[in-house]
Formats: structure tokens, C-alpha cells, sequence
């Protein structure tokens, strides 16, 4: 596992392991604050924190990764103000229910939407570097300064997101192993399959990994979460999640799980009917997967 993690952290390119946070400046918001840190090469990254409501104890905490829909404008908003394809903000909800909160916003997106997406992706490719590894590194780094905050235990550190958000959670959560639990909403499929049927020209050119699928595929490198506890929830009706492209992908970390004996740690939330979006049933699966696996 730990070699097959090497292998895929030098195709995301040295922005995967290599961004550190070495600033941040901080205002108080309505809820909670906004932040925006600097990298070591001076690239800023804002961000949105809601603090634990209880700094005298160690608690959960969640990483939440926004989405992308082509609606750049939105970025780190979503996790306050919500997006057509969630029911509701995730703020309020998880605030109350004890989690502090990081949302970090991505490349393009948001404050940082003066950078074009397919432009970003082409130049980071020229210079030997991936988006999607940047926006992973960013991540990463994230959890090192949530990892360290007052009120928030680190060993109880989750990863949440939909759509793009959902799909830098579980790889973050396959890849580092500091993620205790993660849930990803419309995201999950194998990419080969994808790539069979056109059906991968629905995601942005921003999750291009040069050279992954001869190393690895969906299952497989989701599966390297094992024996952590993690929870799929697709749509069928999902155009970037079709039936037969789900059913390889979670074939594959179900045998992951099984292999570990960590079959109970692994779960699905699968909605025959329903589209790239999440529904009332979905946000009590994902609340609760989440009060089981990090309110220990």
C-alpha cells in the first residue's frame, strides 16, 4: 500500500507533497473566520474555518472540499451557503454537531477564479505539475494546520465533499493516512470504464493524472483507505457514475476491505433514481456514517 501511494503521489507531481502553509492572516466572520494562508512560493489560499464550539476538549473535525459544477464563482461559499446540488449548507449542521470545520478554496475557484481552469491544467502539465496535484497539496496542508487547532483531536479528522469535493476527499483519505473517516458523494466510478463510453468528458480537465490508470485503478487506489472507515454515496442516474462503471469500481475496494477483514468499515449509499446530487436521505446517511466513525 504504502509503495502504491509513493507511485501515485509522484504522478500527481511535486505540489502533492511539497506545499506548505507558512502564513495566514485571519478576520472574524458572521460564523466563524475567513483565513487565507501562503504557501512557501507565495501563492494565497483562502479559506473558511468554524472553530469547535468547545476549545477545552479535544473533538472531531471536518475537512470539507467544495465542488466544481462549472461554477467557479462559488468555491468555499458552498460550505456556508450551500449549492443546487447539496439539500442544504453543511455549516450550520455540522457546527452543531460538534466539528470544527476547514474549507480550503481550490485553484480557480471562488477568490481564486481569475485562474482558468483549462489554462491552469495545461500550464501545471508543461511545467511537470497536475491541478489536480496542487489542489490535493493544498489539501494536505490543510489538514496539517487543522490537525494543530485548539478544541480539534487530530486522530478524529474526517473528509467530506460532493462531486469534485467528494473526489479530492477519497483520494485524500486513500493517500494520507492522518484522514480518519471520509464520505464522497457523486464521484465514484472506474475511469477506464468512464473512458470506454466518452462518459469521463463530463469531469473537468482539472482531475487529469498522466499515467495513472497503468498503475492503478479507481477501486484499487480508493481501497487504500482500508481499514479506515469510508462511505460511497452515488446516484445511478449520475452521468459520471453509471451503473457498470460503480459496480468495477466498488468491486474493487470492497475486495480491499475484505482483505483487511475491515468489511463492517466500508460503506454505500446507492440511489437507483437519482441524479449527480445529494437528497434528504443521503445528508442522514453521511451524519450518521460520520457520528459513528469519529465520536468515539
Amino acid at each position: 500500500m504504502t509503495e502504491l501511494r509513493d507511485v501515485v503521489g509522484r504522478l500527481l507531481g511535486p505540489d502533492f507533497g511539497g506545499i506548505r502553509f507558512v502564513d495566514m492572516q485571519a478576520e472574524q466572520a458572521k460564523t466563524g473566520l475567513d483565513l487565507c494562508f501562503s504557501t512557501a512560493t507565495g501563492e494565497r489560499v483562502p479559506a473558511t474555518y468554524l472553530p469547535p464550539l468547545d476549545i477545552t476538549r479535544s473533538g472531531p473535525a471536518i475537512l470539507y472540499c467544495h465542488a466544481h459544477g462549472a461554477r467557479y464563482q462559488i468555491g468555499r461559499r458552498e460550505l456556508r451557503e450551500g449549492r443546487p446540488a447539496l439539500t442544504a449548507p453543511y455549516a450550520g449542521v455540522l457546527q452543531a454537531a460538534g466539528y470544527a470545520v476547514l474549507c480550503l478554496e481550490m485553484p480557480c475557484f471562488g477568490d481564486r477564479s481569475d485562474l482558468e481552469e483549462n489554462a491552469t491544467a495545461k500550464a501545471r502539465l508543461w511545467h511537470g505539475r497536475t491541478l489536480f496535484g496542487q489542489m490535493l497539496g493544498e489539501q494536505r496542508a490543510g489538514l496539517d494546520w487543522l490537525a494543530r487547532q485548539p478544541g480539534v483531536d487530530p486522530a478524529r479528522i474526517g473528509t467530506l465533499g460532493i462531486s469534485m469535493g467528494g473526489t479530492l476527499a477519497w483520494w485524500l483519505a486513500a493517500l494520507d493516512q492522518r484522514v480518519a473517516a471520509c464520505v464522497s458523494m457523486a464521484c465514484f466510478a472506474d475511469m477506464a470504464a468512464l473512458i470506454e463510453t466518452g462518459a469521463h468528458d463530463v469531469h473537468g480537465n482539472y482531475m487529469t493524472v498522466p499515467g495513472l490508470l497503468a498503475v492503478c485503478s479507481t477501486g484499487r487506489l480508493s481501497g487504500l483507505t482500508a481499514p479506515r472507515p469510508l462511505l460511497h454515496c452515488v446516484g445511478l442516474q449520475d452521468s459520471g457514475t453509471p451503473e457498470s462503471a460503480f459496480a468495477i469500481a466498488r468491486a474493487e475496494v470492497e475486495a480491499a476491505y475484505r482483505e483487511c477483514g475491515a468489511e463492517n468499515a466500508l460503506s454505500f449509499f446507492v440511489d437507483p433514481e437519482l441524479g449527480h446530487a445529494e437528497t434528504k436521505e443521503m445528508r442522514e446517511n453521511v451524519l450518521k456514517f460520520f457520528e459513528s466513525a469519529l465520536n468515539r
